[in-house]
């Protein structure tokens, strides 16, 4: 969701002049920035924002294969023990 805010927010930046009079909010404040300064630090949240959906998947892979596993090795420990292995 993020992303996609930063994705618009590059997209309509390309669309204003270098010289149009940009604000940015810095809490409930807004400030009066330069458009290369907004553009830089939208593209390295964009980055940053990358690396963590990145991260994140791999994590959420890594916990379904642990999860799957101790499925597994449960549902091994829960089987009836057979009549004749006694």
């Amino acid at each position: 969701m993020e992303q996609t805010e930063v994705d618009q927010t590059l997209t309509e930046l390309q669309k204003t002049a270098d010289d149009a009079v940009l604000y940015k909010a810095v809490g409930s404040l807004l400030v009066k920035a330069e458009k290369a300064k907004i553009t830089e630090e939208l593209i390295e949240r964009k980055e940053l924002l990358k690396t963590r959906s990145t991260v994140l998947a791999k994590q959420e892979e890594r916990m379904r294969s642990q999860f799957k596993e101790a499925q597994t090795k449960l549902q091994e420990n829960l089987r009836p023990v057979s009549p004749s292995s006694k």
